[in-house]
């Protein structure tokens, strides 16, 4: 199963990039210099209002989420995990994490980038203001179940 959608927002000239353990994507039209896990403001959607599709896939512990983040000529490609814990009702922000832990802006988990190793163009075309596209596509991976292994003579 694989579900997609896209959301759009912008950078802002006090981007920073530097937290450690998240990246995040927020409603919200202000920044300040404390927020520096957001990456972009004036997001066209919060968690809640994701595609619902997308949402019953990032519901699944088995899910793998790929998140394309472009900004200006700069594109990075994150790889995350979804959970059965998500709730994916914040109505303003989205948050990519390193650590399993969750909330209801938790979008990813064990997610193999943050904002801190986010590359640094990348960084600089957001702190010019521009566009941020972020594209979401998560998969639940087929899995064989043992009697599709045995028919195959796997288990012979």
């Amino acid at each position: 199963m694989k579900a997609r959608d896209i959301v759009r927002a912008r950078g802002h000239p006090l981007i920073q990039g530097t937290h450690p353990t998240t990246f995040e994507v927020t409603r919200d039209e202000t920044l300040t210099v404390t927020g520096d896990c957001i990456i972009a403001v004036a997001a066209d959607k919060g968690a809640a209002d994701l595609d619902p599709d997308l949402k019953t896939v990032l519901r699944d512990d088995r899910a793998v989420l790929t998140t394309r983040l472009t900004a200006g000529n700069e594109t990075v490609e994150i790889r995350s995990r979804g959970s059965a814990a998500f709730t994916l009702d914040h109505p303003a922000d989205l948050v990519w994490r390193r650590s399993d832990f969750v909330s209801d802006r938790t979008v990813g988990i064990r997610s193999d980038s943050v904002a801190a190793t986010l590359p640094r163009p990348f960084i600089e075309a957001l702190r010019r203001g521009e566009e941020l596209v972020v594209e979401l596509e998560a998969e639940v991976p087929e899995n064989d179940c043992p009697q599709d292994a045995m028919a195959r003579g796997a288990g012979a």
